[in-house]
């Protein structure tokens, strides 16, 4: 019989399982994920990125963060008894766990990558893309061995992201808060969605996303949280570009650029839009413009703060438990509908035999 490295491609191809594990085996682990306030960039930037030959994008997945939070539940409940439970009696670590779920979801993410392209040309009227876009995305473009995400609702997830991913990339996009406001508000115009009800609520989420990327960039360093503001992509994008990629370890390539070229205002904001509210408390706006004075005036921390992640580690398990007694009274609370519903039947049975007697 052959050994697996010498077999034809004829009977490799009769065993999708054994392809599959050939195929993923030596793939890198480690994608990037653009974070930071909706409406800041981290589209267009995700679709930089993607145009280079080791980079593809993937659509907003927006699902991982919680999903890392039930893998920790999950973890809980197996390891809950000690050796009579099967991952504590058998030294499997939460970290193991984590990690190897993420290997998965990456194998995953990379195995199906020709469904996305085939899905994105077909519907590339519908969904807004450019054809130039698909050509740069495609598996034409080159392997693409990493992926890149750019949900904006990961700014809060990092810490979980990192446990699924141990070698992921994350990008900071900043960009300063009155821009955001105004496209915050005039979302709607592209989505059919409001994307926040008022402005208030748009100050209290560039503050909410911008302060929770913060802080991972003080958690973890610049080796793995990267902050780029969204000017200097416009304003000096070579530059601003190569920076980006020495950071992530890949060549840079000014294909990237292309789709900087073109000027986008995808909120369609009304040049003569003002976002002023008078309900709005003007204590969050002075906050709001306090911190983007102060990021717009300091560098990004060079090294990472132990205390920093030690908090944002305490954070991620306050979730975890919150969540866990969040299901346990769901399922309580379920029960006792539904001993409510077994009475009321029995009741009613009862009635109906007296009625019978």
């Amino acid at each position: 019989m052959n050994r697996v490295g010498q077999e034809k491609p004829e009977e490799l191809g009769s065993n999708p399982a054994r392809d599959y594990s050939g195929e993923m085996q030596n793939r890198i682990n480690k994608p990037i994920f653009v974070v930071g306030s909706p409406r800041s960039g981290t589209s267009i930037l995700t679709w930089c990125l993607g145009h280079h030959p080791n980079l593809f994008p993937v659509p907003e997945s927006s699902w991982m963060g919680e999903f890392a939070i039930n893998v920790a539940i999950a973890y809980q409940i197996g390891a809950a008894r000690g050796d009579y439970s099967i991952l504590s009696a058998m030294e499997i670590g939460d970290d193991e766990l984590f990690a190897t779920f993420g290997q998965s979801i990456n194998d995953l993410v990379l195995r199906h990558r020709k469904d996305l392209e085939r899905k994105r040309e077909t519907r590339s009227m519908e969904l807004k893309i450019d054809a130039r876009w698909l050509e740069a995305t495609s598996t034409s473009a080159g392997p693409k061995e990493r992926w890149v995400d750019g949900t904006p609702e990961y700014s809060f997830y990092i810490c979980a992201l990192r446990k699924l991913f141990p070698h992921a990339l994350f990008i900071h996009i900043f960009r300063d808060v009155h821009t955001i406001v105004r496209s915050m508000l005039n979302f709607h115009r592209v989505a059919g969605v409001q994307l926040v009800p008022n402005e208030q609520e748009a100050y209290r989420y560039w503050v909410r996303t911008v302060s929770a990327c913060l802080e991972a960039e003080r958690a973890y360093g610049q080796n793995v949280v990267y902050r780029i503001r969204y000017a200097d992509l416009i304003d000096n994008a070579e530059l601003a570009m190569r920076s980006l990629f020495a950071f992530l370890k890949e060549p840079y390539t000014a294909k990237c650029l292309e789709p900087l070229a073109q000027r986008i205002n995808s909120s369609e904001v009304p040049p003569d839009f003002k976002s002023d509210d008078l309900a709005t408390d003007p204590a969050i706006v002075e906050a709001a413009q306090r911190l983007c004075a102060e990021i717009e005036n300091s560098p990004q921390p060079t090294e990472s703060s132990q205390a920093a992640a030690d908090k944002m580690q305490d954070a991620f398990s306050e979730r975890v438990q919150y969540v866990a007694r969040l299901e346990s009274t769901i399922a309580e609370l379920r029960q006792q509908i539904e001993d409510l519903r077994n009475r009321l039947a029995q009741a009613e049975d009862h009635a109906v035999s007296e009625q019978a007697g």
